[in-house]
This record gives C-alpha cells, sequence and structure tokens, in this order.
C-alpha cells in the first residue's frame, strides 16, 4: 500500500477535475470535441489528431486540455532495421494485449510519400485484422523527414490515446538505423526487433540501437539462422560492461509462439512497471520543449535571410569562425527574430 502523502496524488478526481477546469477550452466546438476524446470515441480521437498534426488553433487547445488526463497508458516502443519484422510483432502484440484485457493504441511512424509528404500505411496494411475491434485505434504518421525515427507530432499523439483511455500504446519507428534512438524518449519499454540472417550486420545496431533496448526480440524465430542471432547478441552482451542487460526473447509472430512470453516480460520490465506520470511528467516536458525548440529555431533560421546571418555563413565557409561560436550566434539571431 502506498504511503501517504502531504500532497494529493496526481489521479485525485478532485484534483483532475480542478486541472480539467483551467486547462479546458473555451470554444464550443473544441469542448465537445475533448468530452468526446475522453469517452474514447475513435472519430474524435482521429480528429483531434488531424488537427495536433496540421497545428491548428484547436489542435493547441486539445493539447493544452489533455494534460491532466495523461500519464496513465504504459508506451511500448518497438524499433529496429527495415524488414526486421516490426510490423508483424505489433500486430501479435495487439493480439496478445486484448487477449489480456487491454485497450491498445498503435502509432505507426512510416516513410513519408516524396510526393505528397504523407504516411505510406504499410504498417496499417499488416495489422488490418484488429481494426475493426473497438478497443483498438490505429493512425500511421508520416516521419516527413524528421530525424530519431519517429515523426514530430507522435509525443503528442500518444498523449492523445493516453487521455482517450488506452492503457497500452504501442509506438513502432520508421525502421532507419542507429538514428531510432529517439523513441527513448518516448516508451516506457523499448524493444529492439533482430531477424535472423544479419550476420555482420549486426555490427551495424551494436553502437547505438542496441544500447537501448530493454528487451532484445529475435524475431522470425522459425526460419534457419535464429540460433546465431541469440548467440551473436549474447556475445555483444557479454562485453558490454553496463548493469541492467536486456533480456533475448525469441519469438515466430507467423506461428504466434513466444508472444505470451514477450508480454510476460514487458510486464516484468522495470520501466514497463512503471507509468510515464511516475517516471517524470517534468522529464518528459523538458525533454519535448527542447525537441520542439531546436526545431523552432532550425525553422527560423531557415526562413532568415538578413546581412548578419550572410555575414556570418559567409564567414564559417572561410573557416574565420569555428562551429561553436557560430551556434551561439546563430542561436542569437533567431532568437532577435522571433516572431
Amino acid at each position: 500500500m502506498d504511503t501517504p502523502t502531504a500532497e494529493p496524488h496526481p489521479d485525485a478526481p478532485d484534483l483532475r477535475a480542478q486541472q480539467r477546469a483551467a486547462c479546458d477550452p473555451a470554444d464550443p466546438a473544441a469542448q465537445t470535441l475533448l468530452m468526446r476524446l475522453r469517452q474514447g470515441d475513435r472519430r474524435s480521437i482521429a480528429r483531434a489528431i488531424t488537427a495536433i498534426e496540421n497545428e491548428t488553433e484547436t489542435g493547441r487547445a486539445i493539447v493544452r486540455a489533455i494534460q491532466p488526463d495523461i500519464g496513465r497508458a504504459r508506451v511500448i516502443g518497438i524499433t529496429g532495421a527495415p524488414g526486421a519484422g516490426k510490423s508483424t510483432l505489433a500486430s501479435a502484440l495487439i493480439g496478445e494485449l486484448l487477449h489480456r484485457g487491454h485497450r491498445v493504441g498503435v502509432v505507426a511512424v512510416d516513410p513519408s510519400s516524396p510526393f505528397s509528404g504523407g504516411a505510406v500505411l504499410g504498417d496499417r496494411v499488416r495489422m488490418e485484422r484488429h481494426t475493426l475491434s473497438e478497443r483498438v485505434f490505429i493512425r500511421s504518421l508520416a516521419a516527413r523527414g524528421h530525424l530519431g525515427g519517429l515523426s514530430r507530432a507522435v509525443f503528442k499523439v500518444v498523449d492523445v490515446l493516453d487521455a482517450a483511455g488506452f492503457d497500452a500504446i504501442l509506438v513502432e519507428t520508421v525502421g532507419a538505423g542507429q538514428s531510432e534512438v529517439e523513441i527513448t524518449e518516448l516508451a516506457d519499454t523499448r524493444l529492439v526487433v533482430c531477424p535472423p540472417g544479419l550476420g555482420d550486420d549486426v555490427q551495424a545496431i551494436k553502437a547505438g540501437i542496441l544500447e537501448i533496448a530493454d528487451i532484445l526480440v529475435v524475431s522470425k524465430a522459425d526460419l534457419p539462422g535464429a540460433d546465431r542471432t541469440e548467440i551473436d547478441l549474447r556475445f555483444m552482451l557479454s562485453n558490454r560492461m553496463a548493469s541492467g542487460q536486456p533480456a533475448i526473447m525469441r519469438v515466430s509472430a507467423a506461428n504466434a509462439t513466444g508472444i505470451g512470453e514477450l508480454a510476460d516480460a514487458i510486464d516484468a520490465s522495470p520501466r514497463g512497471r512503471e507509468t510515464r506520470r511516475a517516471t517524470g511528467v517534468r522529464e518528459r516536458t523538458r525533454r519535448f520543449l527542447a525537441q520542439e525548440t531546436g526545431n523552432l529555431v532550425r525553422a527560423r533560421l531557415l526562413a532568415v535571410d538578413n546581412a548578419e546571418l550572410n555575414a556570418l555563413i559567409d564567414a564559417v565557409a572561410r573557416g574565420e569562425i569555428d562551429h561553436a561560436q557560430a551556434l551561439a550566434q546563430a542561436a542569437r539571431i533567431a532568437a532577435g527574430n522571433w516572431a
């Protein structure tokens, strides 16, 4: 039993009601959308996510209003190289979580179309058998060139699904290799999917993406080479001095083997037993603000065309100023041109 504290628990009904009253939007249409979202209405969830992706006034109002409602869902990140079987694994996990009584939200970050900038939607096709379930909501997001394997909007979309009452949220990254470490900022439990047949290529994930794993998943374990992949991973882990080595699980989504054991391992993982609220909303918000501030500074500098910035660019190109000094001056120029 929890030890009583002087401060009310974040989930206390009275405190949540006060926070909602302070944060809820004044616009009646946004109020109605927010009410239906909190009730789990699928159409309202989709409309809210679209508004957030498009950065509309309604979207910004929704993001602000749902802050008292977030922090209760378990977020499971699924990452790995392209073709590793992430989407197939996610589909199998959805089925297992539904069997255990969960409501499951899924955010699948897809490569962007080079023409429209929209998501390719390949992941949603693989999970099609779950789309008709009232306890599942799947949304594909376009990466739109954002580095880190995720989409700029993914943090806010996860919050929307959390506020809508989904208690398990799967986030599948685009599959871009070592740049996928951004999932560490979002997920409570991180799965890194490693298919058989990587061979020497397993070294390509060693230096970055491997270190973020809570659980290493040898996918397609029914195929030849699964034993070799597991041995390679165990050898690589044996050379690491860090404490808290990730578990290694073998699964075959096609044969539905190992999925239940994987779900048990997720439940047992240290971060998996914590909610995002318990691990610190303040720290998560700090990281989100740092990321978005960086994006805003980049956008400002790309839009600025004045003599001071052009002189700085020319000075860097001639080698008259080092990059550290240039970055400091560029940040000052961006701040000076803030709208």
